[in-house]
């Protein structure tokens, strides 16, 4: 009995503990993701850490992941291929995540080619004339993270 108490109670802390990846934090406070997303322009190209709900990995490298608030607002986390990996199975978790705030202007073309890529890892079908024009994408260019 008691060698089951003390593998469940290892296991309770190994699934509590933090995931840091990336470098150490540079920012005290986070900003609220509905107020990064209400003023963009007030944070493109300056470094920000944001707070959320991990609501979706990248299945193929791990290279990017989708932050969302309580109202369901999102962000892409996006790292550079080999610098970190986020964990495949961290749907779900709480993060908090750092890095560079990017606008990007996404022609039709370039958007289409986003849009079928995505739904390719996804597995997903895709129809490209459901993307009627371009697109302005933002998104934070991932330093720092940690996975609770």
């Amino acid at each position: 009995m008691k060698i089951l108490l003390a593998t469940l109670a290892a296991v309770s802390l190994l699934s509590a503990a933090e995931i840091k990846l990336g470098k150490p934090f540079t920012v005290k406070e986070p900003v609220a993701l509905q107020t990064l997303l209400a003023h963009p322009d007030d944070y493109t190209g300056k470094t920000v850490q944001v707070e959320g709900r991990i609501a979706e990995v990248c299945q193929m490298m791990g290279c990017w992941l989708d932050l969302t608030n309580d109202d369901g607002q999102k962000i892409r986390i996006k790292v550079n291929d080999g610098e970190i990996e986020f964990p495949k199975d961290s749907a779900g978790k709480r993060a908090v995540a750092e890095g560079k705030f990017t606008k990007t202007e996404l022609t039709r073309d370039e958007a289409v080619a986003r849009a079928k890529e995505e739904a390719e890892e996804k597995g997903r079908k895709f129809d490209p004339s459901s993307v009627k024009s371009g697109m302005t994408l933002y998104e934070i260019q991932g330093t720092s993270a940690v996975i609770r």
